[in-house]
């Protein structure tokens, strides 16, 4: 199929996270590979806009993790987009970035679009195509819907970085809030936000369109999933838009859980655990954390750091851990008259400790008097 020259392609991605340090899962080596990989990505991104001659690319904010950001992550930004001079990057600060990026003026290069405390609007493609944003802060979130004016006859993009209103995930960082309804109805097509790190696309009224490109590449076991950019088509003849999700990240993370109940032994688990990654595309280059789930039987034969073993070399990263709850049978202690015996059915017989902690209190209480882990 031929590209029509009256399209115009744009990329919308946000929360890139350039220099996270990444140490609370890996070790300091692996943290600074992926730290590498992650800001490669961002790289990788520019050089397929180029090769699919993407005009646009709106980064919605969070491109950098803190204020204080390196010489390397710094210098390969901006050696980006000073090489591009052929796509225009719309960049809108989020609650992470460094307030000193391009700080000095006389720095910004021409094919960098910059934002502040007020709408900033800028024209594209013979003013067919607009694209506003406004930085939000505790002195503007409040006020600046009603000061949102765009023209009903141009394709208009708004970009804000936030937390949408009545979300129900929830965000470690401080962020200010998008009231979506109080942007419904201001003839925006396409409202490119940043903040959720999960991809997002929902209607924002009869003629637009709302959407959170997520993160460019997951960095923990909260990013699970795909990441990647938001890829736009805007016919400039029509106005009309299409869209899709381009998935890119360098590597994927996952959370398997594996319900091991009726297991006794390490090695049943490991077979349980392979079953269950077996059911996912996850591959070498991936993370993963294993969950271990189920009730098994408190003289079960079950050792986490060998199970973890079995595949901590398969993957780039792996992580175990086990929410199994112990299982114990009354039977099995009826009629034993051992100190062993008389313990397990003190503790099932005492009416004062809750029923959900009985198990765990004998499993520990167990391991003392047999001088076991």
């Amino acid at each position: 199929m031929l590209e029509r020259t009256s399209d115009m392609k744009i990329i919308h991605c946000a929360d890139l996270h350039l220099d996270s340090k990444l140490e609370a899962n890996l070790s300091k080596e692996k943290a600074k590979q992926r730290k590498g990989e992650i800001l490669n990505t961002f790289v990788r991104m520019i050089d397929y806009a180029e090769q699919e001659n993407v005009e646009i690319i709106l980064i919605a904010g969070d491109l950098f993790d803190r204020n204080n950001i390196s010489a390397t992550a710094s210098n390969t930004v901006k050696n980006a987009i000073y090489s591009h001079p052929g796509i225009r990057f719309y960049y809108l600060k989020g609650n992470h970035d460094s307030g000193n990026f391009f700080s000095d003026p006389e720095s910004v290069p021409a094919n960098l679009k910059l934002f502040g405390a007020r709408w900033q609007t800028y024209l594209e493609a013979g003013d067919r195509i607009s694209v506003s944003g406004v930085e939000l802060d505790s002195t503007n979130a409040g006020s600046i819907y009603n000061t949102l004016v765009l023209d009903n006859n141009t394709f208009n993009i708004v970009m804000l970085h936030g937390q949408e209103a009545g979300s129900s995930s929830r965000s470690k960082d401080k962020t200010e809030v998008v009231n979506i309804k109080a942007l419904k109805n201001k003839a925006i097509d396409y409202l490119a936000l940043g903040h959720v790190h999960a991809p997002k696309t929902e209607r924002l009224d009869a003629r637009g369109l709302y959407s959170y490109p997520g993160c460019l590449d997951g960095r923990g076991f909260d990013e699970c999933g795909e990441h990647g950019f938001m890829l736009l088509n805007v016919d400039t003849d029509t106005l009309k838009l299409t869209y899709e999700f381009i998935p890119f990240a360098s590597r994927k993370l996952y959370t398997v859980e594996c319900d091991v109940s009726g297991c006794i032994s390490s090695p049943e688990m490991i077979s349980k655990v392979e079953a269950a990654l077996q059911g996912t595309d996850s591959a070498g280059d991936d993370l993963i954390k294993i969950v271990l789930t189920g009730s098994v039987d408190i003289d079960c034969e079950k050792d986490p750091d060998y199970i973890l073993s079995s595949f901590r070399d398969r993957y780039f990263f792996a992580k175990l851990y086990d929410e199994t709850t112990p299982y114990v049978d009354p039977n099995d202690y009826a009629l034993d008259s051992s100190l062993k015996g008389e313990f397990v059915r003190g503790i099932l017989n005492d009416p004062d400790i809750d029923e959900a902690d009985k198990p765990f209190i004998i499993k520990i209480g167990l391991n003392a008097i047999l001088g076991t882990k």
